[in-house]
């Protein structure tokens, strides 16, 4: 369980993806009583831009300029300077990049990371990190740790030194990198650790790698990180990547997966994949997922969800995208109870394989 100002989290816990502000083509109502999220995330290069750091301050924080009175996690734009690679230049001090927007140039520090998102309002800010790519050679994946590490001794003092905002606590998480190098990462989560933060990150994973590197990584990471704190594994996965990850001892996931895929025309059920745009749905009557538990699975055909998609009509990626998230977080609740009943490891040895074949 973890605490915050606007609410408790129980774990583990997947967070759908609300990077500007807003989870595509879902509403906060259909997130919070449909979908029965419990946090979500967004991210700070992207509201910086826009609509702006000054807008959001301006409303009152991110939570009452996008109508989401619940628990948001802040990812700290590092992986989106990361993806910049060809218009930024990363210094000591800190990242200096150009706009995807208007070519406008910026700089991200990790003292003025901690500031954005002091404004934002996010329940949990993540550090500035550097994310490397995959492959990575070993002498570039040091320099680059030790840069992360530099960064946020810089960011911890400054979120220490500093107050929220809006009235409500803030949690501050370290993230752990070293690209696919078992001795890196070991060093990395060492550092890390000795932080006494409220929760930890795993980052640099599921940028390319093979899942079994990023399973070893994470075990190997897992060994070092303080127990009894939350461990967010960033940006994974699949829904087969979760429930390993959850077997290894991670506690938070967020990733585009299901909103991203919703919109063309994949959906996740405990029975494997569907390509909804194939034509072998084009006259199958049935709901979407007759074990789903969100309101769309039942309310619309396979046929419909699959005229929409062809069709490009909004409303066919507004039903995926519900679906899919739905589908997500009823795997965590399905997990959740699992781990309580002391079956999880068994019951995911049963499905792991099925739950990613193509139907």
């Amino acid at each position: 369980m973890l605490e915050t100002a606007h609410g408790s989290i129980e774990t583990p816990v997947f967070m759908p993806v609300g990077t500007a502000g807003t989870v595509k083509g879902v509403h906060a109502r259909e997130l919070r009583d449909d979908i029965h999220a419990q946090i979500i995330l967004g991210n700070t290069y992207h509201l910086y831009l826009r609509p702006g750091i000054d807008i959001i301050h301006e409303s009152g924080g991110l939570h009452k300029f996008s109508g989401w009175q619940h628990p948001i996690l802040t990812d700290s734009g590092g992986y989106q300077v990361f993806s910049l690679a060809a218009n930024r230049k990363l210094t000591e001090d800190g990242a200096i990049f150009k706009s995807h927007i208007d070519g406008s140039k910026h700089i991200f520090t990790p003292e003025n990371v901690v500031e954005i998102q002091r404004k934002i309002g996010a329940d949990i800010i993540m550090a500035f990190d550097e994310c490397t790519p995959f492959p990575c050679e070993y002498e570039a994946a040091r320099k680059s740790m030790l840069l992360t590490h530099q960064w946020l001794e810089r960011g911890w003092k400054h979120f220490c030194n500093t107050e929220p905002l809006y009235g409500y606590v803030q949690s501050f998480f370290p993230i752990i990198q070293g690209s696919v190098y078992k001795n890196l990462r070991q060093q990395s989560a060492d550092a890390i650790s000795s932080y006494d933060a409220n929760g930890y990150a795993i980052g640099g994973l599921s940028v390319g790698e093979p899942n079994e590197v990023m399973y070893e990584m994470i075990e190997t990471v897992n060994e070092v990180l303080p127990s009894g704190k939350p461990r967010y594994l960033m940006g994974v996965g699949t829904p087969a990547n979760i429930l390993e990850a959850v077997a290894l001892g991670v506690d938070m996931f967020d990733c585009v997966m299901p909103t991203r895929n919703g919109r063309n025309g994949m959906l996740f059920t405990m029975n494997g994949t569907i390509n909804i745009k194939n034509k072998k749905w084009e006259n199958d009557f049935s709901c979407i997922d007759e074990d789903g538990d969100v309101f769309v699975d039942k309310d619309y055909s396979k046929a419909y969800l699959h005229h929409l998609i062809i069709s490009n009509e909004i409303l066919g990626a507004q039903i995926a995208s519900i679906h899919n998230l739905g589908f997500y977080i009823k795997l965590m609740r399905t997990i959740r109870e699992k781990i309580h009943t002391g079956e999880f490891l068994s019951w995911k040895n049963r499905v792991v394989n099925t739950i990613m074949k193509r139907r």
